[in-house]
């Protein structure tokens, strides 16, 4: 909790050494593994849009067929 006389400006400075502190700590990942970790969404969600197309699909002839 601020102190009940600290600045607006104090605080806000204290905020912002605080987040760099905290992202000097931080584990990048290096450009092999973005690009691994982009490769492996890009399939997931390309998997996971084809399922629900194929679903999709298949449940609207159903109910086409139930609603004929």
């Amino acid at each position: 909790m601020a102190a009940a006389g600290e600045s607006f400006v104090k605080r806000t400075g204290r905020f912002f050494k605080e987040v760099r502190s905290e992202l000097k700590k931080v584990t990048w990942p290096t450009r092999n593994d973005l690009t691994t970790y982009t490769i492996v969404v890009l399939l997931s969600v390309a998997i996971v849009s084809g399922i629900i197309w194929i679903a999709d699909t298949v449940l609207y002839k159903l109910l086409s067929l139930i609603l004929r």
